[in-house]
């Protein structure tokens, strides 16, 4: 005779989430690395090519790389160090928020024209990218965390 057995529901282990959250980190960070060796290496380069917006100034151009960097650096340690995630996350969220809106409202002074909403849509796409991985993030900490009960046992089991 052979045994029966009942199948559960295949769900998402939490592998997978952890690492959807690690793979997009990964590739944000790898973004914006190479964004930042880009806009400091050649910027006017990088000025004709992503950023034509107003006069080009190399020193401005190199300024923006410096801030790249350090997110690209940050995403990169908190990859190795996961409690720094969520903060890096939130930061970087804010960002890119800040810079779409930045965008939107110089969105009619690129030139060509097309690349104001081309950089407008793909950087708030992004935003709604991070702000997906932030709230992974988070949820992945709070799950990994004992919850206020099992703590409030563990200091009475201690007492």
């Amino acid at each position: 005779m052979t045994a029966m057995t009942t199948r559960t529901p295949d769900r998402p282990r939490a592998g997978a989430r952890t690492d959807a959250v690690v793979v997009g980190i990964a590739v944000f960070a790898t973004v914006e690395l190479a964004l930042a060796v880009f806009m400091a290496a050649s910027p006017h380069r990088f000025y004709t090519a992503i950023g034509p917006f107003g006069a080009f100034n190399a020193h401005y151009v190199r300024d923006v790389a410096t801030f790249e960097g350090a997110l690209g650096v940050a995403l990169l340690v908190s990859l190795g160090h996961p409690p720094w995630r969520v903060p890096v996350l939130a930061v970087t969220t804010i960002q890119f928020a800040l810079h779409s809106i930045n965008h939107l409202l110089d969105i009619e002074r690129a030139e060509p024209a097309w690349t104001g909403y081309f950089d407008f849509i793909s950087l708030a796409a992004s935003t709604a990218l991070l702000l997906w991985l932030l709230l992974r993030a988070r949820s992945q900490g709070a799950k990994s965390t004992p919850d206020s009960a099992s703590r409030a046992s563990a200091v009475e089991v201690e007492a």
